[in-house]
């Protein structure tokens, strides 16, 4: 995947009741397992999590906490096109979308839930028309609590 297509690279963690979020670099969004071995180095008290929005077509999000890895993929019907939502879609073991399948998310919806996102507020934000990936990433960040430490990473 060309660095270009990646809009957003981000890795997030709470040390000491504090969360902290930092770049990743682009390339680890080429695939779901180097996406989780960048998150792994993270400390945390709740899990590492990785945001990765690509192209303004779908976003992933990752936690990893100890040897647990939680997944979210924005949009099935990506695994078509981007090699890192098939390998989400691998991992999360689904079939193959079908030509004519409607974009919907898939993996762990309760994914940020004990973080105050339920999984409808996150299929709320997934669902909006007009919203792109970065943008619903900065809304996760924001209802963490992470707003602003996301916006000078990505503005």
């Amino acid at each position: 995947m060309a660095e270009d297509q990646v809009d957003v690279a981000v890795v997030a963690y709470r040390e000491d009741g504090v969360w902290q979020a930092t770049r990743l670099p682009a390339e680890v969004s080429a695939d779901v397992d180097d996406l989780v071995r960048a998150l792994r180095p993270y400390p945390s008290e709740c899990g590492v999590l990785g945001m990765v929005a690509v192209d303004e077509d779908f976003l992933v999000l990752a936690r990893v906490t100890g040897p647990q890895t939680r997944l979210l993929l924005s949009d099935v019907t990506a695994a078509d096109e981007w090699p890192l939502a098939s390998s989400v879609a691998d991992a999360l073991d689904l079939p193959d979308p079908e030509e004519d399948d409607d974009p919907q998310p898939a993996g762990d919806m309760e994914i940020l839930a004990d973080l105050g996102v339920t999984a409808i507020d996150l299929a709320v934000m997934l669902d909006d028309p007009d919203a792109y990936p970065d943008e619903v990433l900065g809304d996760i960040a924001e209802r963490l609590g992470f707003g602003d430490a996301y916006e000078a990473l990505v503005g």
